[in-house]
């Protein structure tokens, strides 16, 4: 039965008249699991989301509380602004102003995970560059020297009689590491994959000075300009959450990006499936939820381990099924075909079909709520990082550290499949789930409109020049 807690919360949530499922989502799988979560009186998002009241102010970006003065909060007069607005918090501060940081402020929050995730994984490439672990290793080679002169790193060598020489790749691998790890601390000058951008971008950042000089330098002048009594112009805050954003985009993320594909290979394109249909009722089902692949690469290997297949079997299961929920669950989509067990939205409703054995999570779009609905069934939440822990709930952790990366994908898996007979509600699984193609990296492409001798982009851009592609969907989380 559901937690009362759980329980209580779901009551709330009848106050109003509940919402239709098919109100709610477009999704069949997604209607399925709402509905049985309101007979199991188990709370989602879905129910929080009919009971919570917006506030006017907070949907205006108008309440301040950057300081100890306030919280100020600045309404809208009851009818409306007429001439000069004149609202101001205790500090004076102008509802412009007070807009501009708090959307400064998450911009700041934005890049900083973003690009913290990039650390890491800059963090473990030069691990791997200098053979400190063992469970990582340079994949894509090709990709290395691709990418190396963007940090100024030379591949080639002059030999003693003048001829260019190849360069070792462990010290061309070292080498990019460090310089990739440096665009996190750097003080001055410019990151330097912001030069990938094209010309006359470039060109425009530099008119405009929005180049950033680190990563992190940029994120901490928002928060330093962003407190009490500093930057009052909101246009020269807003300037500052552009060079910040590039810092993300075309610095922390972008050499997330790269080294990925480095250390894990680039991915071409390969067939799997969507929605929790893809979820298996006689299978261990392990979920993978968050943002690194750092961890969810390691546990694709482990779980494919004989020892593993072999300890399923005998739990009872026929074999290990691994499934994604976000970014992470893309990263393993693409490389390995891992099937996604849904969305954002659909983390909790994973849950509640009842065949969940274990959700592993390390940083980002994780609900602390999940951790409540799975009191309410036998699914053991396993955190891994130490930036993320949950408090509710009866959540397991398992800290993964990058030199003992295989020991401890190993122990995750093996806590899901022991977890298996423990199974007390009716598993329900929802037929839906969707055939696809994922896999067009940057370098896929480029081979698909070329081939090997003439990789280019050109027949895509003419094709849309001359009207016979209409354009191009980006789905961007």
């Amino acid at each position: 039965m559901a937690t009362e807690g759980v329980k209580e919360k779901a009551a709330a949530a009848k106050v109003k008249k509940a919402a239709k499922p098919q109100e709610l989502t477009i999704d069949v799988a997604s209607m399925e699991m709402i509905e049985r979560s309101r007979e199991l009186e188990v709370e989602t998002i879905f129910d929080r989301a009919a009971t919570m009241k917006p506030c006017n102010i907070g949907a205006q970006g108008t309440c301040c509380k950057n300081c100890a003065q306030g919280p100020c909060r600045l309404p809208l007069p009851k009818s409306g602004i007429e001439g000069e607005d004149t609202r101001k918090g205790l500090c004076g501060a102008t509802p412009q102003t007070i807009a501009a940081r708090n959307f400064a402020r998450m911009v700041a929050g934005g890049a900083a995970a973003h690009s913290d995730h990039g650390r890491g994984v800059a963090e473990t490439f030069l691990a791997a560059a200098r053979k400190e672990t063992e469970d990582y290793r340079i994949k894509d080679t090709q990709k290395l020297l691709e990418i190396a002169p963007d940090f100024g790193v030379d591949i080639t060598v002059e030999g003693e009689n003048g001829e260019v020489l190849d360069r070792d790749i462990d010290e061309i691998a070292v080498e990019v590491g460090e310089r990739a790890l440096a665009q996190w601390g750097q003080q001055t000058g410019e990151v330097a994959t912001v030069k990938r951008a094209p010309g006359p971008r470039y060109e425009l950042w530099k008119k405009l000075g929005v180049v950033p000089r680190g990563i992190d330098r940029e994120i901490v002048e928002i928060m330093h300009r962003t407190h009490i009594g500093v930057d009052q112009d909101y246009e020269n805050i807003l300037e500052q959450c552009t060079r910040a954003a590039i810092a993300d985009g075309w610095g922390g993320s972008m050499i997330a990006t790269d080294l990925q594909d480095v250390l894990f290979g680039c991915p071409y394109p390969l067939k799997s499936s969507a929605n929790l249909g893809v979820l298996k009722e006689d299978h261990v089902n392990l979920v993978i939820h968050g943002h690194e692949p750092l961890l969810s690469e390691m546990i694709v290997q482990a779980a494919e381990l004989p020892e593993m297949l072999e300890l399923a079997k005998e739990k009872g299961a026929k074999g290990i099924q691994l499934s994604g929920i976000c970014c992470t669950a893309n990263e393993i989509l693409m490389r390995h075909g891992v099937p996604l067990a849904g969305n954002f939205l659909q983390q909790e409703l994973a849950i509640i079909t009842g065949a969940v054995d274990a959700m592993v999570v390390d940083v980002q779009c994780i609900m602390e709520n999940i951790a409540n609905v799975a009191q309410c069934f036998h699914t053991k939440i396993i955190t891994t990082n130490p930036r993320a822990r949950i408090a509710s709930g009866d959540t397991v952790h398992i800290e993964f550290d990058e030199h003992t990366a295989f020991e401890d994908a190993k122990k995750i898996v093996r806590t899901a499949i022991e977890n298996f007979p423990n199974r007390e509600k009716e598993v329900i699984i929802p037929r839906q789930s969707s055939d696809l193609v994922a896999g067009f990296s940057y370098e896929a492409i480029n081979y698909h409109l070329g081939g090997t001798f003439r990789a280019s982009y050109t027949p895509l851009n003419d094709n849309i020049i001359n009207g016979r592609i209409r354009g191009i969907g980006g789905v961007v989380g």
